[in-house]
């Protein structure tokens, strides 16, 4: 791994696959039969391992058994994208990191996604402290760069249909998630880049997410070293009848893999 402005990235996903994730329940289409492992897809996040420090972009319902998967036992904090339940509802599990690290688990958000978790996660925030409940430290965070510890983070605004949503970028690596349009001064952001990932939802077009053509003329426009789709749905198809039609330098994500920003 390469120094990135002084920050050495490890990029893990430890989920690809859209809010139902795959398979769908009670689905019987060949990409939820599939018994390829790359087609079994937990709800979108990654892992940036930085300094020998991680964070985590999303915690979505699956957050519990991502931790586990990867076996990940420091947490310093984690970026929210947006407030939807795949990319939130797993913060009630950060209380393991509180219990381990002995202090509230620090989390970026903007406002108004910030004031989706303190309804949502409520009891959090009630006056009377229940035992064991998580610990959180909110941080609010505007269209500008702001760090987290000494890692420089670069918000990235794109809409989500009509809602607005951050990606991030972080020295070489940028993660662009349930966006479907990123204005022009926005893309300035996105110059550059050696590791794009990017949402992919499926081939026919979406209402609030890029399909395969839109994420793909986006890199062909950016120009990354490399290019990763993700959030996935089962209408895309199969992961490797996808990837055999990519580019050389765009790569169907999935669960599990693990990319070295150079």
């Amino acid at each position: 791994m390469n120094r990135i402005n002084n920050a050495t990235i490890r990029l893990i996903f430890l989920g690809t696959g859209t809010s139902q994730g795959i398979p769908v329940i009670a689905c019987g289409c060949p990409v939820c039969n599939s018994k390829d492992i790359k087609d079994k897809r937990l709800r979108s996040s990654v892992l940036l391992e930085i300094n020998g420090e991680n964070i985590v972009i999303d915690a979505g319902p699956d957050f519990r058994q991502q931790m586990l998967t990867h076996n990940v036992t420091s947490l310093k904090a984690v970026l929210l994208t947006h407030e939807h339940v795949d990319h939130i509802f797993g913060l009630d599990d950060i209380r393991s990191f509180n219990w381990v690290q002995k202090k509230p688990m620090d989390i970026y958000a903007e406002k108004r996604v910030e004031r989706a978790v303190r309804r949502i996660f409520n009891y959090v925030f009630a006056n009377y402290q229940y035992p064991g409940i998580p610990q959180m430290n909110l941080h609010i965070i505007e269209n500008k760069l702001f760090y987290v510890g000494n890692t420089q983070v670069t918000p990235v605004r794109g809409l989500h249909y009509k809602l607005p949503v951050f990606g991030f970028r972080i020295g070489g690596f940028a993660y662009i998630t349930d966006v479907n349009f990123i204005a022009d001064e926005e893309k300035e952001k996105l110059q550059g880049l050696e590791v794009l990932v990017v949402n992919a939802l499926r081939k026919e077009e979406h209402i609030s997410h890029f399909n395969l053509e839109q994420a793909l003329a986006l890199s062909l426009e950016l120009k990354p070293g490399k290019t990763y789709l993700t959030h996935i749905s089962h209408a895309m198809g199969k992961h490797n009848d996808i990837q055999r039609g990519l580019p050389d330098n765009v790569f169907l994500s999935y669960d599990g893999l693990v990319v070295d920003v150079k």
